[in-house]
């Protein structure tokens, strides 16, 4: 019995030693370095809710001259404000906070937990991860705090929030990691998922390990009624430094720039092209830019860049835009049945621009025919005008789509352009057939097609069977 007391004594022990006492002292550590932020913005006034009346109605004179006898007060600029939160990263006045937070603003002032005021510039921004830098001149040192790894961060670590809850003031929540690696909407996201409360008002403020170090900037929350119930996310700090290092150095963010459009490798595409496993990023298609001038192609799978296995076509795009603009890098690609490594020196994303495709000349239309759950007839001169082709553009058209197909189910419509088939260009439906019969030959089950849709292209594979 007393081995068992003893026991069970030990693991209470170590279960107290996971879980703090309190946040007490990791609190009065951190609270001189977080601010709130009180941003105002100069809007144009007006007299008032205008009320609905129909035209012609007998209270539409009234409510018109009741209009104009208020129209000049109403109609003065007035000042709007907002609330939200932000971080000190450095003793001569660095601050860190939510673009979104700062968007618009005439006038910046930031509130530290001392009570002092400072009226803050904008260092720069970047809305692709709503992360903002600001600046503030001050008569002595100011206390600040360091970013953490991020990266390190393990589901169920604790975690503590701090910023301006719904303009209440200072705040502290306490909650754990709930998830990784969350995207919401942009190419770049990289969120931290918690249960700390976040409200609003707590943009922009930062998220804690125990160590007192920053590894999310809080962004967002999910809810039905705008109030927290437990699903925040916070901007992880490995990418939010990046930014900020850019933010600082150059005013403006400087991302690396392949120049290909990309989606993402399906099963039946990797079986299609024989790869080994569904991994990659499938290139849809390569405007003039850095990657067309090393040599990528439409159709290629890029399986590697500088180094780095690439999984999907969001891990190309966070690679790439990490990586230093004018660096020449190593590309892998598979074309053909194997791997190819290329040369390529990235651009840079803010500066690049849409190239328009060369023209080709139509060739003779054929009559339409069904096959794989498709009607389809080559580009006539009549469906170009009704589609809005291009000029140049050749391919074969989907007429009409059997709705109990694979192809229908894959989301093939009416109106899309097949301009590839198997990695080749078709012009005709004979190009099709002959595409049709190499890979049935090859051994293969499915045939990989370029599909365009507004001009916006994307690769979708068919079964043969």
């Amino acid at each position: 019995m007393g081995l068992i007391a003893s026991a069970l004594v030990l693991a209470a022990s170590m279960q107290a030693q996971a879980r703090p006492d309190s946040f007490a002292d990791l609190a009065d550590k951190i609270s001189p370095s977080v601010v709130n932020i009180t941003t105002s913005t100069t809007v144009a006034g007006n007299a008032g809710p205008n009320p609905i009346v129909p035209e012609g109605s007998p209270f539409e004179d009234f409510f018109r001259e009741f209009q104009d006898r208020n129209r000049t007060p109403g109609d003065r600029p007035r000042r709007s404000s907002a609330l939200g939160s932000g971080f000190v990263i450095s003793e001569d006045g660095y601050i860190v906070t939510n673009n979104h937070v700062i968007e618009s603003a005439d006038e910046i002032t930031i509130e530290f937990f001392s009570g002092e005021e400072l009226v803050a510039k904008v260092i720069g921004t970047d809305p692709n991860t709503d992360i903002a830098l600001l600046k503030v001149e001050a008569d002595k040192p100011l206390p600040y705090v360091s970013f953490g790894d991020s990266d390190t961060a393990r589901v169920g670590d604790w975690v503590v929030a701090m910023g301006n809850p719904l303009g209440q003031g200072f705040s502290v929540s306490a909650g754990i990691v709930s998830a990784r690696n969350r995207a919401l909407s942009g190419s770049y996201d990289d969120y931290i998922q918690t249960d700390a409360a976040i409200n609003r008002g707590n943009s922009g403020g930062p998220l804690f390990n125990m160590d007192g170090q920053v590894i999310g900037v809080n962004t967002a929350i999910l809810s039905p009624n705008g109030g927290s119930i437990g699903i925040g996310f916070s901007m992880a700090s490995n990418v939010v430094t990046r930014v900020v290092d850019q933010l600082r150095q150059f005013g403006e963010t400087r991302r690396g720039w392949l120049g290909v459009r990309i989606q993402d490798v399906t099963d039946d595409v990797a079986e299609a092209m024989g790869l080994e496993k569904t991994a990659g990023a499938l290139v849809t298609d390569v405007p003039e830019g850095p990657g067309k001038e090393a040599g990528i192609q439409q159709g290629d799978v890029i399986l590697n860049f500088d180094g780095r296995d690439v999984e999907d076509t969001r891990g190309l795009v966070r690679q790439v835009g990490n990586t230093e603009v004018g660096k020449a890098v190593r590309v892998m690609v598979w074309r053909d049945g194997k791997t190819q490594t290329l040369m390529v020196t990235l651009g840079r994303r803010e500066e690049a621009e849409s190239a328009v495709p060369a023209a080709q000349e139509a060739p003779a239309p054929d009559e339409p025919v069904e096959m794989m759950g498709l009607t389809l007839s080559p580009v006539t001169e009549t469906l170009r005008s009704e589609l809005d082709l291009a000029a140049g553009a050749v391919g074969l058209v989907v007429v009409d789509v059997d709705q109990t197909s694979e192809a229908y189910e894959k989301g093939l419509r009416a109106g899309d352009l097949i301009t590839e088939a198997g990695q080749q260009k078709v012009e005709k439906v004979s190009d099709l057939t002959d595409r049709i019969d190499e890979a049935r030959e090859a051994g293969r089950k499915s045939l990989l097609l370029l599909v365009r849709r507004a001009g916006d292209p994307r690769f979708v594979a068919l079964s043969l069977d």
